[in-house]
């Protein structure tokens, strides 16, 4: 979009308040709530100045598979929860066979991870979105 003047910007991305939000949030380890999962076993967040490391790891048969790690900058999340803004993180992971786009957020202590799986590989998969919740172990790793 091409927006010439702050006055076509959503007033929250001009809010002195937005700016200050605070990121400490998503900071951390994350396992995922449902144990038998078999899509993101875990999630670990660090924050390296003003990008964010991610590093992913898969349900795979003979233990967690560690996803290729992404940086990423954090987006101003404009849904309020609980009156209270907060930072998202949009992250794209490839593979040889796969595109993995995340969008990740924090929802009442909780983290989100909604993905949106495209396969590339000629397999016929069908592509899919899958949303999955974490809880967050400790904040350090």
């Amino acid at each position: 979009m091409d927006f010439k003047l702050s006055g076509h910007l959503d007033p929250a991305l001009t809010d002195p308040a937005t700016r200050k939000l605070r990121t400490d949030k998503l900071i951390g380890r994350w396992l995922n709530t449902n144990p038998d999962t078999q899509g993101i076993v875990e999630c670990v967040i660090e924050q390296e100045g003003e990008l964010f490391k991610i590093d992913v790891f898969g349900a795979g048969p003979d233990g967690p598979i560690h996803w290729p790690t992404c940086r990423t900058k954090p987006l101003a999340n404009l849904e309020e929860e609980a009156g209270q803004r907060a930072f998202a993180l949009s992250a794209t992971f490839e593979f040889e066979f796969m595109t993995a786009e995340t969008y990740i957020r924090v929802n009442k202590g909780v983290l989100v991870i909604v993905l949106f799986a495209s396969f590339r590989d000629g397999s016929k998969r069908s592509d899919y979105v899958n949303r999955e919740f974490f809880y967050r172990v400790n904040r350090e790793r």
